[in-house]
């Protein structure tokens, strides 16, 4: 088996080293790397928090399925994963220590308690005194009470304190760093202009540590940071007398209790200190125990205060709007043809100005949308209060369970529901993850609709580092499909899955994606046989899928052209007995690659669809997700363009392997770095257009 299939969580820890390549990568300008560091360190968090507290579940369940779908045994990937991750942890210490000489070099330094001027001192004193002390909250520790409650995501100081007199007795605190109130990082004062002083907060309160336990007399004084990473899972109970809202408000309590699936901490901590918490914790050495560096939570430096000199975007970072959209209305514009936006280089613009005027005509009678995760001041969500406001229906499938999201979402529920909108909740055991809109108007006794369909999230803030594509359409079969689906959100008591079967025009899951990707690769096999071209190209976040790869495994056997672009999880390998090996490749750049795109050669009439699916078993099955395929001659070739530059990418592009070792691309050509290419290609269309 495992000659077959990597398994997916250690090709998510490569798609994790390729981030940390990017911090790595001295071409990269320096708040960019820094950036990368902090990234790699919020992913690593989700994923002890999901996918090593899953396999720690699974260890206690002895079943042949269990290792299937893990594609190893659970206890063999979680020694991989510890491996693994102390290795790269060992990497991005060196990196950080490499970045620090750098940002000195720009006259930036990172202050700790030990090397402040006397001036900085002062400050430092008079900031903990009127910002810091009120939220600052010592616990001591003692041997006959239990561990308290350590929050997620947080951390923490701990402290051993000791006095002169007596050399080997200490005594132990923790202090819960404030930085979800206050911020991470504090700027020092500085006698040179150009020199820019930071310190951390948990070095403030260090500082600080005489005053805070000024009343027990101590003279020494050690601390440390350390954080615990938990089981972020969570069930929702049966019980049919209360709402999917409030088990979800019941999951999210109950995240608290969730176990510990990691223990980081500074490598230098007071030893019995350290036993003492991994004694309390009730860790043993099945668990993740990882020593690091000074500096944890690191999350935090993807908003590293902007200290550099000015760094200005070059003009392919910077967005531009829709050449069709250029002093028209969006809704007069998308019901005479198709547009399709690429986010981040296409501005997000258009799809806020077409709900907003919606929400001002008077023809327009309702709007009916989905929502994952939402901008926190959304304005998606403004436009469409202000729709509701003026009168028209609008119906929002606002999914409660988005991982991570699901406070923020029911936040929203909550506004939605005050100003009059219907907020849809979803289907029992299947997330709503499609990206879809429809609006309907009414002229002359004449029904119109309009709307879009997307990869990515209705969120103007992600839009602007997310790769993406968002199609605009009034195109009468897809509105007419999505329209059907709302029907089955509105109604999932009624029969779900003939009325998504009855989808012409879309592709929808659960069950019907799948049969259609299969029927695709089923007929570019036949052409290979029969000795005529072929041609796959698909671009996902992740490919885990077993069906789906095996059915890949089937189509390279006989000789079907396959080329993947997939930025994540990669679960596939090379076979011996492929007659035309797969050819796959991972992005990794300043934009989070995030479309889904499927390329089916289909003896010449070339298939192609955007997707709001990865190839994932839960994304077919366990999901409602939605492709649209594209017909529009021009925007065909406007994706496959896109494609090939991509394919090309001999700047950012690494292959994927069967020993994930993160190779970058080589090529004798010109260097082509795809994200910057893609711009160019862009805007040169608008311009052209």
């Amino acid at each position: 088996m495992s000659n077959q299939f990597n398994p997916r969580d250690i090709t998510w820890l490569a798609f994790n080293e390729r981030v940390l390549q990017e911090a790595m990568d001295q071409n990269v300008p320096l708040h960019l790397r820094i950036r990368f560091l902090g990234i790699f360190s919020n992913n690593l968090d989700e994923f002890f928090r999901v996918r090593v507290a899953g396999l720690k579940r699974a260890m206690d369940f002895k079943d042949k399925f269990i290792t299937e779908s893990f594609y190893q045994p659970p206890t063999k990937i979680l020694q991989k994963i510890n491996e693994v991750v102390i290795k790269q942890q060992q990497n991005f210490d060196k990196t950080w220590k490499k970045i620090q000489v750098e940002m000195a070099d720009q006259q930036v330094f990172i202050k700790t308690a030990k090397n402040l001027t006397a001036a900085q001192k002062k400050f430092v004193t008079a900031y903990f005194d009127e910002i810091v002390e009120s939220n600052v909250i010592p616990i001591l520790l003692h041997d006959n009470s239990p561990m308290p409650y350590l929050r997620d995501k947080s951390l923490y100081l701990g402290v051993a304190m000791r006095k002169k007199e007596i050399q080997y007795e200490s005594k132990f605190a923790i202090i819960e760093i404030p930085s979800r109130t206050l911020g991470r990082f504090v700027l020092l004062p500085s006698t040179d202009k150009n020199e820019k002083n930071v310190m951390l907060l948990e070095d403030v309160i260090t500082f600080n540590l005489p005053h805070i336990f000024s009343y027990f007399g101590y003279e020494e004084y050690e601390a440390h940071c350390f954080k615990v990473t938990k089981d972020a899972e969570f069930d929702l109970d049966n019980d049919i007398k209360t709402t999917l809202a409030q088990k979800i408000e019941k999951g999210i309590k109950s995240r608290r209790k969730g176990k510990p699936t990691r223990f980081v901490f500074d490598k230098v901590m007071d030893k019995a200190l350290l036993e003492f918490l991994i004694k309390k914790l009730h860790l043993t050495k099945k668990d993740s125990i990882i020593p690091g560096g000074k500096i944890h939570n690191f999350r935090h430096f993807m908003e590293f205060p902007e200290v550099f000199e000015t760094y200005k975007k070059p003009v392919e970072r910077t967005s531009f709007d829709h050449h069709e959209f250029k002093g028209k209305r969006v809704t007069d514009v998308i019901q005479k043809t198709d547009v399709l936006l690429t986010f981040p280089y296409h501005n997000y613009t258009p799809v806020i100005d077409l709900l907003r005027e919606s929400a001002m005509d008077p023809d327009v009678k309702s709007i009916q949308i989905t929502g994952y995760r939402l901008a926190s001041n959304s304005k998606i969500i403004n436009a469409l209060i202000n729709a509701v406001r003026n009168g028209k229906e609008v119906t929002v499938m606002l999914e409660l369970r988005a991982r991570f999201d699901e406070e923020n979402n029911l936040k929203w529920k909550e506004i939605l529901e005050q100003e009059g909108v219907k907020v849809l909740t979803g289907i029992p055991n299947k997330k709503v993850h499609a990206k879809l809109c429809v609006i309907k108007k009414r002229v002359h006794n004449k029904t119109l609709q309009y709307g879009f369909v997307s990869t990515g999230n209705f969120n103007e803030k992600t839009a602007k580092i997310y790769g993406d594509h968002l199609l605009m359409t009034s195109d009468r079969g897809i509105m007419a499909d999505i329209n059907k689906i709302f029907k089955v959100l509105q109604k999932p008591k009624d029969d779900i899955m003939n009325t998504l079967k009855s989808c012409k025009n879309l592709v929808v899951c659960p069950e019907f994606m799948r049969e259609k990707i299969i029927h695709h690769i089923d007929k570019e096999i036949e052409e290979a046989k029969a000795g005529r071209k072929t041609l796959i190209i698909i671009k996902v976040n992740s490919l885990s899928d077993r069906e789906l790869i095996t059915k890949l495994y089937e189509a390279a056997k006989d000789g079907v052209v396959i080329k993947l672009i997939v930025r994540g999880i990669y679960c596939a390998i090379n076979q011996k007995d492929f007659k035309q090996k797969i050819t796959a490749i991972s992005i990794v750049d300043e934009y989070l690659e995030h479309s889904r795109i499927m390329y089916f050669y289909n003896k010449g009439q070339e298939d192609i669809y955007i997707s709001s699916a990865d190839w994932m078993t839960r994304n077919l099955d366990y999901r409602i997700e939605a492709a649209a395929k594209i017909t529009q001659k021009n925007l065909k070739k406007e994706i496959k363009d896109q494609l090939e530059i991509q394919l090309n990418d001999n700047v950012k592009a690494r292959i994927l392997d069967k020993k994930l070792r993160n190779e970058y691309v080589q090529g004798d050509k010109n260097p082509i770095r795809s994200q910057i290419e893609t711009y160019h290609y862009l805007k040169n269309k608008s311009v052209l257009d």
